[in-house]
């Protein structure tokens, strides 16, 4: 396909309720295909939920775990694609056969799984282990690939995965809107979510300046502009157990634009076209083609011991957090 039409959606998860987050994502996806949408992503975790996950001990992570993709909730995921004729991203946790517990998130169509990505710095919960490879597939055409929310703040995970041909990243999230040594950064107050039809305004100011949509404004267009990319961001809106999440789920074009975006305050979808005449003429594909790997190979391949800064998600109550950014 000479042009591909993309869906990035944003909802208020249940923790926990498979079946409820099953259904939203149902009905969203019958509602992107009804704008024309070929494929809809939606935020990491959307399947099981995301912030509650840090509660629980490995014995429940294992009993909210699925396998993939031989699990009741992928079946599910390629019942929708197959019924809404639309190819569907989501997220949930993943078991293997060895009771590994990671992060997942998966790609797939009406015949079946397309592809499976493992999120590379997962810490919501401490039983999660990594995964350790990139992907790239193919969706009508397009070379896609995935990265999951902290992912996407280490750049060499954006860079690899174009490198290896991807024209489409898909970004999904559970993000803004906790603290973080960077200024501006917060919690926001559930109250303004159960105000939001009397007082939207209070609202939309929190959830569009530095606690949101002013931080990721700092990043996101960065790397789909540097990388020649199409940057499909999903996120969660509303509460994700105890803190509030807003939305801003949107499709940035390879020239670091916002194409589309979720607006409302709730849930919602949004569709852009993406064409491949704007990957052949974003500064990013120039300056792919203009590197010289000879001067750096050894300074970005150099020994180094991983030492991921995180936030375990505190409770809004208590105000604390462990050091790092929020914007995992």
């Amino acid at each position: 396909m000479s042009s591909l039409r993309i869906a990035t959606a944003q909802f208020e998860n249940r923790s926990g309720d498979k079946d409820f987050n099953l259904g939203v994502i149902d009905g969203l996806a019958a509602k992107a295909k009804q704008q024309g949408a070929d494929v809809v992503a939606f935020h990491e975790c959307s399947v099981t939920g995301y912030t509650f996950a840090r509660h629980l001990s490995r014995e429940q992570m294992l009993a909210l775990a699925e396998p993939v993709p031989e699990g009741p909730s992928i079946e599910r995921l390629v019942a929708i694609a197959r019924s809404r004729q639309i190819v569907v991203l989501a997220g949930l946790f993943e078991k293997d056969r060895e009771d590994h517990l990671y992060k997942a998130y998966v790609c797939v169509d009406g015949n079946g799984l397309v592809g499976k990505f493992r999120k590379l710095h997962p810490f919501i919960n401490p039983h999660l282990l990594p995964g350790n490879e990139y992907v790239v597939f193919d969706i009508h055409g397009w070379k896609c690939g995935i990265l999951i929310c902290y992912d996407n703040n280490v750049i060499e995970n954006v860079r690899a995965t174009a490198l290896l041909g991807a024209e489409v990243l898909f970004m999904p999230h559970v993000t803004m809107c906790t603290p973080s040594t960077r200024p501006g950064a917060g919690f926001v107050d559930p109250e303004l979510w159960k105000n939001r039809e009397s007082d939207p305004t209070s609202l939309r100011l929190e959830f569009d300046g530095m606690k949101g949509r002013g931080w990721l404004m700092k990043w996101l267009p960065a790397r789909a502009y540097d990388n020649g990319i199409y940057a499909v961001f999903s996120n969660a809106i509303g509460m994700d157990d105890d803190q509030l999440k807003n939305g801003c789920s949107m499709v940035v074009d390879p020239f670091g634009d916002v194409i589309a975006e979720c607006r409302t305050l709730g849930d919602d979808v949004t569709v852009a076209v993406c064409t491949r005449e704007k990957l052949e003429k974003a500064g990013g594909h120039r300056y792919r083609k203009a590197r010289r790997p000879d001067l750096y190979r050894e300074i970005l391949g150099q020994a180094h011991t991983p030492e991921q800064q995180v936030v375990w998600l505190a409770t809004p109550s208590s105000g604390s957090t462990e050091g790092g950014d929020a914007g995992r």
